[in-house]
């Protein structure tokens, strides 16, 4: 009213879209407000506090990158059992990351996250207990076996691929021990909100990196191409390959279309939102991606991310040190099949890439001009010799090198002939390549010293903001100083220099003044700050981080009936943890069948209707009726949930 008043229409107009936007961002906690108090009786569901950027790592060198580029925490691959089984790591390695880790507080995860057979029980649990010895603060688990494993000192986080959509799901898998819950990609903010209105649980979102089009753990189109399976840590990726899509009647409406091939995620502008929602850690996808990339997409979300936790009050990095990557990070300059946000604001068209599942990089021109190895650009950025680029030719993409540019010309190190109007994308940028090659990441921590003297001798101790300490001392038999300002200017000089360590001191104080200053040498005082940086290194990297492993709920209990065989239960501690929380009667998971045909092997909110303007929804002239996929012999039925705005993959066999 008083907006009205004041600017008439204007002023309500204003007014509305003020409201609108304070309901959408607190639209998770007022759900909170509104719904029954099921699971506990606590005055809060959820209390923000510390925020976790998490990077992934193939191997103990990206991990120190991502380390030091500014991850609140990594994940890596166990020995075995984890999702990638190209991206493995020896018990020791994992031990070197953990070590370099809990100098900044960074807390270390190890995927053991795929199916298990009863005959790798044993193998499991004894990798499970070694990674935690060696260090690791949590296990990324999908099995169920794990929880009937009693393994101490060490949080549960629930793998995506244990289907993390609902708000039931959630509260289930935190009542059964579970520190943590790592949503499915495929959820909209709305979802989000919904889940953790209905859990104090830690929740994890993926916010950059591939997207797995269907359901989490709930693909099987891959087994029905080849023995691999996803779920076993060997997908053969068969939603990247192209296919024929069919009518009922057999005739081909695409060919050769790379139809369930999505882009990848790309959040970075929504953070705000997820922090406002309740998510807890904020995770970078790609443990098979190499180091190059783990340092540009961390050190693009680390800035990011900072600037939404400043502007919240109450919430925290959730590690210590300040990072300078020695580069300024460009996500349109790495590994990307294009960006979207998918899912994010409900569903929707213009997700996929239907012409190739491959990384095609950043758009840079059109051809103007052409002929045999050489094209001119229409604007854009100017190329680099070394620069890779690709474009679309003859209907696929192709790709090439440049070999240098001349009068205007960009000469290729093959004869193509370009018609003009062609898009040239780079994916390979070689003077970003070399900034970022060439750049030396360094994480420090702020130190400050207070020094005193007594008696010839002269104590330092060296304190962090962290609440480490550590107190060194030397001996000085030179007698008092006959300059005791010039002694205490060289050593608040050499005391701040702290060189290639991984301290920055900020502040030299003394205790006592000028009184009873001793005669120091240079190298006395040298030795006063390595004794003491070196005892402070050794106080970060003897503490152990912090760790909530979850306990088990009296009564929990497992909401769903009796769980199918999209459960995955493929072993006899998994089948007896159900039966221990209600789901008695476990169905054989699907990894556990031979013939998988007339099974949805796909359950996805992407839908080949909507995206290519054959949807459904609204229209009274048709119905639901099937198409067909067909990649060489094998062949897919698509069924269309338009009330639930869902797809179904159905295995019918080989054509």
């Amino acid at each position: 009213l008083r907006r009205k008043n004041r600017h008439g229409p204007q002023g309500v107009r204003r007014a509305r879209r003020s409201n609108r936007h304070l309901f959408s961002r607190y639209a998770g906690f007022i759900s909170y407000l509104c719904a029954p108090m099921k699971r506990r009786e606590v005055e809060m569901l959820w209390k923000p506090g510390k925020i976790e950027l998490l990077a992934p790592a193939r191997d103990l060198r990206s991990a120190r990158a991502a380390i030091d580029c500014g991850a609140d925490a990594v994940y890596m691959g166990g020995p075995r059992f984890g999702a990638r089984q190209a991206a493995g790591n020896s018990v020791a390695d994992i031990a070197a990351v953990a070590e370099y880790a809990r100098r900044f507080g960074v807390r270390v995860y190890v995927t053991l996250n795929t199916l298990l057979f009863d005959d790798e029980l044993a193998d499991a649990e004894r990798i499970a207990r070694q990674v935690v010895e060696a260090g690791a603060d949590a296990l990324i688990v999908q099995d169920m076996a794990y929880l009937e494993m009693e393994l101490e000192g060490v949080e549960l986080h629930a793998s995506t691929q244990t289907f993390n959509a609902s708000p039931e799901k959630a509260a289930f898998l935190a009542d059964c021990g579970f520190s943590r819950v790592i949503l499915e990609r495929n959820l909209s903010l709305e979802e989000i909100r919904r889940i953790r209105a209905a859990t104090d649980v830690e929740l994890e979102c993926f916010v950059h990196g591939a997207i797995c089009v269907c359901y989490s753990g709930r693909c099987y189109m891959s087994r029905t191409m080849s023995p691999r399976s996803g779920n076993r840590g060997d997908c053969m990726q068969a939603c990247r390959l192209p296919y024929d899509l069919l009518d009922a009647a057999g005739n081909v409406l695409m060919a050769g279309k790379h139809l369930l091939s999505v882009r990848d995620m790309d959040l970075s502008g929504r953070l705000g939102d997820l922090l406002d929602a309740g998510v807890t850690s904020f995770k970078i996808e790609g443990r098979l991606k190499d180091e190059a990339y783990v340092r540009n997409v961390v050190a693009w979300y680390r800035t990011r991310l900072d600037r939404e936790i400043a502007a919240r009050p109450g919430l925290v990095r959730a590690s210590e040190g300040q990072s300078d990557p020695g580069f300024e990070p460009d996500l349109a300059r790495t590994f990307s099949r294009g960006r979207t946000e998918y899912f994010f604001d409900g569903r929707r068209a213009g997700v996929s890439t239907p012409d190739t599942p491959k990384a095609v990089g950043g758009f840079v021109c059109r051809v103007a001009r052409s002929g045999p190895g050489w094209f001119e650009p229409q604007g854009g950025e100017a190329f680099a010799p070394g620069d890779g680029i690709c474009f679309m030719y003859g209907g696929r993409l192709a790709g090439t090198n440049v070999n240098g540019t001349e009068g205007g010309r960009v000469q290729l190190n093959k004869e193509w002939k370009l018609l003009a109007g062609t898009e040239i994308y780079r994916n390979y940028d070689r003077r970003f390549s070399a900034r970022l090659e060439g750049a030396r990441a360094r994480r420090s921590v702020r130190v400050s010293v207070t020094v005193s003297f007594d008696e010839g001798a002269v104590s330092a101790e060296f304190r962090d903001g962290d609440g480490c300490s550590a107190t060194a001392s030397v001996v000085c038999g030179n007698g008092a100083a006959r300059e005791p300002e010039k002694v205490l200017e060289m050593l608040r000089t050499q005391l701040v220099r702290s060189g290639d360590t991984m301290f920055d001191v900020a502040e030299v104080c003394f205790v006592d003044g000028m009184e009873g200053v001793p005669f120091v040498r240079v190298s006395e005082a040298n030795a006063l700050r390595r004794e003491g940086l070196e005892a402070l290194l050794r106080h970060r990297t003897e503490r152990r981080t912090e760790r909530h492993p979850a306990r088990a709920a009296a009564g929990c209990r497992y909401p769903y009936g009796t769980p199918e065989a999209s459960e995955n239960v493929t072993n006899r501690l998994a089948r007896r943890f159900y039966e221990r929380v209600g789901g008695a009667g476990a169905a054989p998971g699907y990894d556990l069948q031979a013939d998988l045909r007339g099974v949805a092997v796909m359950r996805t909110p992407f839908c080949v209707r909507r995206e290519h303007g054959m949807c459904l929804k609204g229209r009274r002239d048709e119905g639901p009726a099937p198409l067909w996929l067909r990649h060489g012999p094998f062949v897919y039925r698509l069924e269309f949930d338009c009330a639930q705005c869902m797809m179904s993959v159905v295995f019918e066999g080989r054509g």
